[in-house]
This record gives C-alpha cells, sequence and structure tokens, in this order.
C-alpha cells in the first residue's frame, strides 16, 4: 500500500497520510482549515514490516483503507518530573 504524507504548514509536528496522492477529498474540510496549507513531503510503501517513527503501521493502513486518510499529531507533551528539594540543615 503506497501513503503520501503532507506536512501542516499551520500545525507543527502534524502531518496528514493520504491514500491518493493531492486527493484531499476525503478529508474534512474543518480538519483542511485547521492544518492550514499542506505541503508533500514523502511517498512511502506502507508494509506490515515497515516501521513508522511515530504511527503504527496498522493503524495508518487501516484508517487510509477505510477513510482515506491518516492524520498524525505530534505526541503529547511529558509533565516535568517533581524532584523534592534536599533540606540542609
Amino acid at each position: 500500500m503506497q501513503a503520501y504524507v503532507y506536512k501542516s504548514q499551520r500545525k507543527q509536528d502534524t502531518y496528514v497520510y493520504l491514500a491518493v496522492r493531492d486527493d484531499f477529498s476525503a478529508v474534512p474540510d474543518a480538519l483542511m482549515a485547521t492544518l492550514g496549507p499542506l505541503s508533500f513531503v514523502l511517498e512511502v510503501a506502507l508494509t506490515p514490516e515497515r516501521r513508522l517513527a511515530l504511527a503504527d503501521v496498522n493503524a495508518v493502513r487501516a484508517n487510509l483503507a477505510e477513510r482515506g486518510f491518516h492524520l498524525q499529531m505530534p505526541p503529547p507533551p511529558v509533565a516535568p518530573v517533581k524532584v523534592p528539594r534536599r533540606r540542609d540543615d
């Protein structure tokens, strides 16, 4: 399965995978408005063995087959770790 990956120019680290190159008809209008302009970054063969950096390849393949697109959002920020202060008595 081929996928075509586009980067949002408005939302940092947000990508849209499409099943058909330059066919944004499957992406809801409200989502397109939120993402702003998209720029093509990559064409990739999505095999079950392929590893993606921030997405599960099986979830991407399922979304492409069912919806025609997959949205990859940036990972949530990690909460800072609170370290108790040492008391000097």
